[in-house]
């Protein structure tokens, strides 16, 4: 397997359930990066009910892309939440 420009590199991308946060995530992946993605919706509890994407399918695609993607359900207008985080 080739190696990505990003191996060996963590990242971490806020509201990546859907829209950019999301693509932005997949392409980190694509290079090899680990890429934690966070977001509001979940697979058990989407933040938007039209838009039922979650931040465990963005971790799965960034893997699938071939980078390490993990998952974590974090509201960023919640301080703990964001301090819970990093």
């Amino acid at each position: 397997m080739a190696m990505g420009r990003l191996d060996g590199k963590v990242s971490l991308v806020t509201g990546a359930s859907r829209g950019a946060g999301r693509g932005i995530a997949v392409v980190l992946g694509g290079e090899g990066a680990t890429v934690y993605v966070t977001g509001r919706s979940t697979r058990a509890r989407a933040a938007v009910a039209e838009f039922p994407h979650a931040v465990e399918d963005t971790a799965d695609e960034v893997t699938a892309a071939g980078g390490h993607g993990i998952a974590v359900a974090c509201d960023h207008t919640d301080d703990e939440q964001v301090r819970a985080l990093v």
